[in-house]
This record gives C-alpha cells, structure tokens and sequence, in this order.
C-alpha cells in the first residue's frame, strides 16, 4: 500500500508521449533466432543417432510421396491445359513429407549441418546421415516411377507431359541445373528453419504450401523430383542411365546441397548469438575435438551424448582403474563386487561405475535430462554399498546417449582405465550393439583391457581356465590371479592338445605358463582329446566360473556371431568371462580372421 492508502496497481501506468509503457516486459509472440535453432538442434540429435533401418526406410516413403508431385503436375497439367494451375497441387506430396515427419535429403541440409556446426557431431556422421536417407529417397522414387511406367496410372496425354517435363530437365545445361537447384535448396531449408520457428500446424502447412509452390513457378529442380522424372524417362523413353545421372540428377543434387549448407544453414548459424546453446539441455556439453569432428569414430567418437556427468579424470599413475559400464543398476550389483575383488590386489584400486541410459526419443528438455540424472544418481550411490569390505575407492557417472554401446568405448578412452568390466545379457550393453554399428569396434582397437561377463550369480569359488597362450590368455591369468588373492579363488588351468603323444609337451606349458602368472598352486590339467569345446563344456561342470581368453576375431565379432565361446557361453552352467587384451590387428584380419590363438 502507498502512504495515501491506495494500492499501486491502482496507479495508472507510466507512459511515453506516444503511449508506451515506460516500464514492464515484452512477451515475444515467436521464438528468436537462438530458440529456433536450439530446436533444430535437439530434433537433429534424434535424428542423426537414428539406426539405418529408421533412416532409409523413411526416405523410402519420402521418396515415394515425391511420385505423388510427379504425378499431379503430369496429370493436372493434361486437364487444365495450364502449368500454372498444375502448379497448385505440386506441394501436396512435399506437404506430405514434412507434416508426416518423413526423412527427405534436401530438409535434412539443416538440422545434421546445424549439429555438426557444433561440434556435437562429425563430419563422417553427418554424410553417413545423407547417404542412407539419400539412398532411401531414390529407393521410393525408384518404387514410385516404376508404378507410374508400368501401371497404367498415367493417361496417354499425361504420358506425354511426363515424358515431356523430364525431357526438358535433361536438356537443361548442368550449370543452369546447378543453380536452379541451389535456389529450391535454399527454399527447403528455409522452409525446416520456419517449420521449426512456427507454433502452430495452419502456419507451417502455410509455409510449406506457398514456399514449394514456389519450385514449379520459378522452373526450379528438386533432386528427389529429377531423379524419379530421368528413372521414368529410361523406362519409357530412350534416355541412358549415365547421362540421366550425371546430365541431369548430379547437377541438381549438388544444387540442392550446396543451396541448403551454405545459403540457409551457414547464414542461419552465423545469424543466432554466441550463447545459442546456453541452455540446460547443452549445460556442460563437451565438444567433439577438432580431430573427432573431422574423422569421428575413426579418431575416436563421432557423437556427443544428451547427459553425460563424468568429470576430468586427473589419472594417478600408480592406480588400477576399473570401468564397469551398466544398464541397469538394480539388477548389475554383482559387476561391481568382481571389479572390487579385482582391483583391491592392485596396491591402489578405483572402481568407476557408469549407468549408461538410453536417451528417450526427441528429448529436448532440460528437466528430462535432470530427472533422469537424478534417478540415476540415486541408483549409483546404492551399488557404492557393494564396495563395503574392499579396500578400493569407488566413482560414478551418467550418460544418457542413443549410442549407448558407443558410448562404452568412448568413455574407457576418455577416463583410461586399464580394464573394462562389461555384463553381457538380456538388458545389457551387449543387446545395443546390434542396433548400432559393430564395424565401429572393428575398426578401432580396443582402448584397453577388456572383461565381458556372463552372470550367473558370479561365484568365484572354483575357476575354470583353459588356455593355449597369448596376450588374451594373459588377461585371463591375471584375473583368475586377482581373483585367489581377493577371495581365496581354487583355479584349474586347462591346456587341450591333439592326443597322447602331445601330453608331455602340454604340461610342460602348463607349468611355464603357471609360474609365469604367479598361480602354481592351481590344479593343472592336459586334455589329449583334441576337443575344445566339449572339453570345456564337460570341465565347467564342476567349476563356478570360466575365463575365457578371445580369439583372433575381436570379442564383438565374436559375440554378435555364432562362435566357440558364444556356445560354452549357452551350454555351461557356471558364469563365464570372456577376456581380451587390445592387439594390432588388421581390419582384413578382424573381419575374415578364423579364430586361431596366437602361440
């Protein structure tokens, strides 16, 4: 209340000679620049983390809606003897597209490029992002220009114009083409920058209409439009594939990326402020590096995820790091418990648990991202308990990415750990894989030592380790060490060989490689069957956990496909670890390689 007893709401507002308000706040009817491409960026994450199957097949059924505009423009224009009034229907199958959230290369010269732009991901994601879709694109108009060849859609007199508008494209000079696409490129991104500007669905059907009305007015070329248009002229027509392509589909292609990056993209990019991220939703983001971005998976990731809470590790040179990557907290307690076990024999041992979550479709909220860290967080400080009698220091972290198995080799690069400890089985990391791109472990080495393990209640009580030498059966010997000296572990050591006449020689590896890994009390035992795996099988029935050491094909090939240890793995009751040390080995060598452990 003022002094004179009235309210100050009563006050009439304070205003300019012109009736402004000197005072109060502007309530914006429409995002600014930032916002929108804040949007465009959180839309682009989901899109560019996408499996190929999502991707193509989408540009499937982009691809096929482009024959709907192929379709109407031949046909209407037979029926109004006008192209301007064909011209009116043009945008339906584009509408189509857009309003259906279908995934057509031409929108996509925005989002990827604005993620990229960002450092949020590569160079190398982003083409493999165009080329599926790409690849989709031209399937559907391959699909629907099949159909409007053979299926009796066309009339002879719409025939004709079809044969016709192609025609013309063909006969157009590749420069012309080139900057007639780079113009309707320039007017699709433009119409992705206003769609995502927009509030409301009458405003972008709107957009859309008007904007690829503007592609038949103004004699533009799309791609997916030239490519279905040159494909429907070699099948009814005398046109080549080469010159159809590299005439006709080529020229609009690069049109049509280069309008979309440069003219919209980059300008949009440039046009929004420094803080256009600055946001909960990119708080504490850590950019690609330089090399990352230029070379992704091969220099080391190609995506950064939605949350990740892991901070610089400032790596003690006399402490034995564990990463256990888990899924599920409640159910992976047992991880954590052989990660202590292992790595209190090692003078200093830290354990670092970290829940990687699969990152819900089109999360773009920062309270998503903080409720999901938050239940995460509580999940962590539960396993810590598991620690309880091992002398190690235990860490946690979150990451909530699309890539979650992506993320496991991406996380033992950044923090440096000297072995991963990973569960394997329904839920698990290992299930992901499938979904992503199991080239990406091929073609990387792996960054340090890796455990994959089978729980089955993980009783370390009597081992199992059948081994024929190497570096993987090294790992698998410093485990089962790690493992007698924590818990009091009973190891047999299992060398198979191919008959009697070859026992000799077996016990006496056995007994090198026994005194070589500090485990000569271990029960020794020479196998001359010759059988590996139902030697295995018959040993581990009366063993509670077998270490296996991998083979010469990469533990992820391995897993993904049906070889020896997969099957142990299925017959064995007792939980199995399957050991691998990283090797060099060439891509030929871990694509074709036949399994055979190095003597």
């Amino acid at each position: 209340m003022n002094s004179d007893g009235t309210s100050p709401v009563d006050e009439p507002a304070a205003r300019t000679e012109g009736g402004i308000p000197v005072r109060g706040e502007v309530i914006a009817d429409r995002f600014s620049s930032d916002e929108v491409f804040q949007r465009i960026v959180a839309d682009a994450d989901h899109e560019i983390t996408s499996s190929v199957r999502e991707l193509f097949f989408s540009g499937v059924a982009a691809g096929f809606a482009i024959t709907i505009t192929f379709l109407l423009y031949a046909s209407m224009t037979t029926k109004t003897d006008s192209s301007i009034a064909a011209a009116l229907l043009y945008p339906l199958g584009f509408i189509y597209i857009i309003i259906g959230g279908y995934q057509l290369y031409t929108e996509n010269t925005l989002p990827p490029v604005a993620l990229t732009l960002e450092r949020l991901a590569s160079i190398p994601a982003l083409l493999r992002h165009w080329s599926i879709v790409l690849a989709g694109n031209f399937a559907g108009g391959a699909v629907g220009a099949v159909a409007l060849a053979y299926g009796g859609v066309f009339s002879p007199e719409a025939t004709a114009v079809a044969i016709d508008l192609a025609e013309k494209g063909v006969a157009t000079p590749a420069w012309d083409l080139f900057f007639k696409g780079a113009f309707a490129g320039l007017i699709v991104a433009g119409v992705v920058w206003i769609n995502f500007a927009s509030q409301d669905t009458i405003s972008r059907l709107i957009v859309v209409y008007l904007a690829f009305l503007a592609i038949p007015l103004g004699d533009l070329f799309h791609v997916v439009v030239s490519f279905t248009e040159a494909l429907y002229l070699m099948m009814v027509g005398d046109l080549g594939f080469v010159v159809g392509m590299w005439g006709f589909v080529i020229p609009v292609l690069l049109g049509n990326t280069i309008g979309g990056v440069l003219l919209v993209t980059v300008v949009n990019y440039y046009q929004t402020s420094e803080r256009r991220l600055e946001v909960e939703r990119f708080e504490h983001v850590r950019r690609l590096s330089i090399r990352e971005w230029l070379l992704g998976n091969l220099a080391g990731r190609s995506y950064v995820p939605v949350v990740d809470t892991v901070e610089d590790i400032v790596r003690d040179p006399d402490d034995y790091r564990i990463l256990v990557p888990i899924a599920n907290p409640r159910t992976e307690s047992n991880l954590i418990k052989l990660a202590s076990a292992i790595a209190e024999t090692r003078g200093v041992g830290t354990v670092h648990a970290v829940n990687i979550v699969q990152a819900p479709e089109r999360m773009t909220t920062g309270s998503q991202a903080r409720r999901i860290t938050h239940e995460s967080e509580q999940l962590l400080e539960d396993l810590e308990r598991h620690t309880d009698g091992y002398d190690v220091t235990f860490e946690s972290s979150t990451i909530v990415s699309s890539r979650s198995f992506e993320e496991v080799f991406d996380r033992a690069r950044r923090t440096r750990p000297d072995l991963v400890l990973l569960g394997w089985g329904p839920d698990r990391l290992w299930d992901s894989a499938r979904a992503e791109r199991p080239i990406d472990e091929l073609t990387n080495t792996l960054p340090c030592d890796f455990l994959v393990v089978k729980d089955r209640g993980l009783d370390p009580t009597t081992i199992l380790l059948p081994t024929a030498g190497g570096p993987d059966s090294d790992l698998s010997g410093e485990i089962a060490w790690a493992l007698q000296e924590s818990v009091d572990s009973e190891i047999e050591l299992l060398h198979i060989v191919d008959g009697e006449d070859e026992r000799k020689t077996g016990e006496q590896f056995l007994e090198r490689w026994a005194e070589k890994h500090d485990i000569e009390e271990a029960i020794r035992t020479v196998d001359t069957s010759g059988d590996i795996e139902r030697t295995i099988e018959r040993k581990a029935e009366d063993s509670t956990m077998v270490i296996l050491g991998a083979t010469e094909r990469g533990m992820l090939s391995r897993l993904v496909t049906d070889s020896l240890h997969l099957k142990i793995v299925d017959e064995v009751d007792a939980s199995v670890l399957l050991a691998e040390r990283p090797a060099d080995r060439s891509l030929v060598q871990r694509l074709f390689g036949r399994g055979r452990r190095r003597k």
